[in-house]
């Protein structure tokens, strides 16, 4: 499976009858799969298989998901109540005409409330049914189009991510091949403090064999190396493995994290500590870029 980011953007247009619509889907970073959906009227009924079909697409991020709609305008239904006017013709007919009044005329009839009703055309059920279908076929294209998106920022990410874990084991192997380790370097500090110890006014032997147990234990750094080196390990074979690893791999970094700040801790050398330091770094520019893998 191929490794994905969180962020991404896409949009996908279409139209079906009198409708057009446009979708827009806007990706970011978040711990979980978070939709946030906005329909307009009339669609409201496809949120529930929109849902469904993102959370099939997509396993992290907080997605904004909006749907523009729009009716183009249609020509105006005319009516003509058939019986109302013939009512009034009729009625009109049987009147006696008062003195200087005109006969009347169909102009003037069709005036009257209620015998002509001009509506708009609506639409029928069938034809929103068939709208709201070809929406969902135009949803499916902008998440491919997401998905695609976001899955060449992960590709991108990835290459970025190996070479910190290159880093990172390198400053490892530089801290384990630090001379200040080797067992003369260990013996000859622990022979100028026990040096100094023998020269206090208050030297005893108690004192003399805890401080000979500090700084063996101190300068001991052989458990932080191994597990470094075997998240290093774990970390490429998630990056081989693709898909979700997202939360997988910040753990990781925790992990990391941990190890290097306890190296630093028992350094006892400048030249341990500035590696420790330097790894550090590297782990947490590591942890940075990992937020926004899927």
């Amino acid at each position: 499976m191929s490794l994905a980011s969180m962020t991404g953007f896409s949009r996908a247009a279409g139209a079906a009858g009198a409708w057009r619509w446009a979708w827009e889907l806007k990706s970011v970073n978040s711990k979980g799969l978070d939709l946030r959906l906005r329909l307009p009227p009339g669609f409201d009924a496809v949120e529930t298989e929109a849902r469904a079909r993102i959370g099939k697409a997509l396993a992290r991020g907080a997605v904004q998901i909006g749907l523009q709609a729009t009716r183009e305008a249609t020509t105006p239904v005319v009516r003509v109540n058939d019986q109302v006017l013939a009512a009034l013709i009729e009625a009109v007919g049987k009147a006696p005409r008062a003195e200087g009044l005109g006969p009347a005329t169909m102009d003037g009839l069709l005036a009257i409330r209620g015998v002509v009703d001009i509506v708009e055309a609506g639409d029928d059920e069938a034809g929103l049914a068939a709208a709201r279908a070809a929406a969902l076929a135009d949803l499916d294209a902008a998440l491919a189009a997401l998905v695609e998106m976001r899955r060449v920022e992960g590709e991108a990410l990835g290459a970025v991510l190996r070479k910190r874990l290159d880093r990172i084991a390198e400053l490892t192997q530089a801290a384990e091949d630090n001379p200040t380790r080797k067992p003369e370097a260990i013996r000859a500090r622990m022979q100028e403090q026990i040096r100094q110890v023998l020269e206090s006014a208050r030297f005893d032997e108690q004192r003399l064999a805890q401080e000979a147990i500090l700084i063996a234990t101190k300068s001991d750094i052989r458990e932080e190396l191994d597990r470094l080196v075997s998240h290093v390990a774990a970390a490429r074979a998630l990056l081989d493995q693709g898909g979700p690893i997202g939360r997988k791999l910040d753990f990781l970094a925790q992990e990391f994290g941990r190890e290097a700040s306890t190296l630093s801790a028992k350094s006892n050398h400048v030249s341990l500590t500035a590696t420790g330091l330097e790894l550090r770094a590297e782990i947490e520019q590591f942890r940075e870029q990992v937020q926004n893998i899927e």
